[in-house]
């Protein structure tokens, strides 16, 4: 498979300002993309993905017929659709608009005005995330294929993208649960190499599966990684003090990911 790169991009830019959007096309342009398609708002963009699907959707979060977070949710509801690369760019910092976003697989969340610095680290994870040739673990004497990973979250859209990055990664060998109580479950029936698990889960949450990892199931040593968009930090600080392997923010960066997980499995 030929690896693109970032000249390579098919980017679908949706902004309903021209101010806006021209300012970004610059950024996009000083970094090497030259396809760049541009749209004012949600609906024609989805009519063009559909027809033509890019590599990448970049998007503001408030457009005239819907909201960022709509567009991502709506394209990750669409098998056409759900494999495409997400970035918002947003001034917003209000939790309940950004959350949608994190929950639905985006591969950055950036703030304007856009930073070329930034924008180029979202692409290369945007890169990271569609295509397998990128990253490879590298962990001494681990045979990827009989690796066995739980991956724990209540939105199904997350836990795809989850195991896009893991199978990016060589995992092939992966289960999923959807809360913290269906993966202790799951826990104490079968083996597992690793946890990747959200924080904030029905049922149960991410700290309190650490707890029961650590203290009732017979893998008190599990290694798990928690992937979550929490942000405050007596809750982490907590999730820390359960015994959890190491913390990783939505979105995250694939590269941030195989990082953390060599680490976790090397010990």
């Amino acid at each position: 498979m030929h690896s693109i790169t970032i000249s390579e991009l098919g980017v679908f830019l949706v902004e309903p300002s021209g101010v806006q959007a021209q300012f970004i096309t610059r950024r996009l342009e000083e970094l090497g993309v030259i396809r760049i398609t541009p749209f004012a708002d949600a609906q024609s963009a989805l009519a063009e993905m559909r027809r033509q699907p890019p590599d990448l959707v970049i998007s503001s979060l408030h457009l005239p017929d819907m909201s960022g977070a709509e567009l991502v949710q709506a394209m990750r509801d669409d098998d056409q659709l759900r494999e495409i690369a997400f970035i918002l760019v947003s001034s917003e910092t209000k939790p309940h608009y950004l959350e949608p976003v994190r929950q639905a697989g985006a591969c950055a969340i950036l703030p304007k005005p856009v930073e070329t610095a930034t924008l180029r680290t979202a692409l290369l994870a945007s890169l990271d995330y569609l295509q397998p040739n990128t990253l490879k673990l590298d962990v001494s004497g681990i045979d990827l294929e009989s690796l066995r990973v739980l991956v724990v979250d209540d939105s199904r859209s997350a836990r795809a993208f989850i195991r896009r990055v893991l199978e990016n990664l060589g995992i092939v060998n992966i289960t999923e649960a959807e809360n913290g109580r269906q993966a202790a479950e799951i826990v104490n029936e079968g083996y597992f190499d690793l946890v990747v698990t959200d924080y904030n889960m029905p049922e149960m949450d991410g700290r309190e599966l650490t707890e029961f990892i650590r203290t009732k199931s017979w893998q008190g040593s599990l290694p798990i990684m928690m992937v979550s968009s929490e942000q405050d930090q007596e809750r982490l600080a907590a999730v820390q003090q359960a015994g959890v392997s190491g913390i990783c923010d939505k979105p995250f960066e694939p590269a941030v990911v195989k990082d953390l997980i060599e680490r976790m499995l090397a010990v």
